[in-house]
C-alpha cells in the first residue's frame, strides 16, 4: 500500500515538473499559446473555411420624432422608409450651346451714275464735289466732240507744274519740242502735244511720239465750243442716294441716269 501512494505521488511530480518545464520547452512556438490566451471563453467562431459575410448596409437614418427627439430606425420599417423616399434627380449632361446662325447681311449692289451732255464747267463742279465728299467713287470723263472740233494728242493733268515742268523736260530729252502746258481750265497741267482736224493726223502723230519713247500720250477728240462730257461715277451702293442729291444741288436741272 506505500508503494502504491509512493508511487502515485512521484508520478504528480514528475507531470508538475513536465508541465513547469524543468525538463525543458518543446520545439512547436505555438504549444503554449492556448495558455496564454486572455478569457478565451469569450471567443466565438463565426465561420468554419467559408467566406466571410458581406458586411452589413449603412446605418439607418436618424428620424427626427414627433416631440423632437432622435430615434434610430430599423427593421421592415426602415426599408419602407427608404422606398417612400424621394428619388435623387437626374443630372443630365450639359449640352453644348448650338452655334449661332451666320447672320447674313444684306449689302446694295455697286452704284454706277451717269450724268450726260454736261458743259466742261459743270462736269468740272460734278467732278470737284464727288473727290471731295465721295472719295470712294471712281469717276470717269467721256468727251463727246462737236462737229468740226478735231482731234487732241495729249499727256493728261499732272498733279502740279513740278511734275508738269518734269514731264516737259523728259520730252525735251525724246526729241520732243512740239507741245505746251495747258495753265487753266478742266485740263490744267495736262501736255498738249498737237490738234488734228482727222482722226487718221492724230493716229500718226501718236505713233511717231510711241516711236520716240513716249508712252503716257493719249488720243482723245478735241473739246470745243460744241462738245460736252458724260461722267460716269462707280462706288458703294449705299451711297447712291446721297450722291444723287448732292449733284442735284449744285445742278438742279441735270438728273442721274443708270450707266448704260
Amino acid at each position: 500500500m506505500k508503494a502504491l501512494v509512493f508511487l502515485l505521488v512521484l508520478v504528480n511530480v514528475l507531470f508538475y515538473a513536465f508541465s513547469a518545464g524543468y525538463f525543458g520547452r518543446p520545439q512547436n512556438p505555438d504549444a503554449h499559446r492556448v495558455e496564454q490566451q486572455l478569457m478565451p471563453e469569450r471567443m466565438r467562431i463565426v465561420s468554419r473555411g467559408e467566406a466571410p459575410k458581406a458586411p452589413a448596409g449603412p446605418p439607418a437614418p436618424v428620424v427626427p420624432a414627433a416631440d423632437g427627439a432622435e430615434t434610430k430606425s430599423d427593421g421592415p420599417a426602415a426599408g419602407a422608409q427608404e422606398n417612400t423616399a424621394a428619388p435623387a434627380p437626374v443630372v443630365e449632361a450639359e449640352k453644348p450651346a448650338p452655334a449661332p446662325a451666320p447672320v447674313s447681311v444684306r449689302t446694295e449692289p455697286a452704284a454706277c451714275l451717269a450724268w450726260n451732255h454736261l458743259a466742261a464747267a459743270d462736269a468740272d463742279r460734278v467732278v470737284a464735289l464727288l473727290a471731295g465728299k465721295f472719295p470712294e467713287f471712281r469717276v470717269k470723263r467721256q468727251v463727246e466732240p462737236g462737229e468740226g472740233n478735231g482731234w487732241w494728242v495729249f499727256i493728261p493733268p499732272l498733279a502740279g507744274k513740278p511734275e508738269a515742268d518734269k514731264k516737259a523736260s523728259e520730252l525735251r530729252a525724246l526729241e520732243v519740242t512740239d507741245y505746251f502746258i495747258l495753265q487753266d481750265g478742266a485740263s490744267r497741267f495736262a501736255i498738249s502735244l498737237g490738234v488734228f482736224s482727222s482722226e487718221k493726223g492724230a493716229q500718226e502723230r501718236l505713233a511717231e511720239l510711241i516711236t520716240k519713247g513716249v508712252r503716257s500720250a493719249k488720243l482723245m477728240p478735241r473739246p470745243g465750243k460744241d462738245a460736252t462730257v458724260t461722267l460716269t461715277a462707280s462706288g458703294p451702293g449705299d451711297a447712291r442716294g446721297a450722291v444723287r442729291s448732292a449733284v442735284v444741288s449744285i445742278l438742279p436741272k441735270t438728273a442721274a441716269q443708270a450707266c448704260p
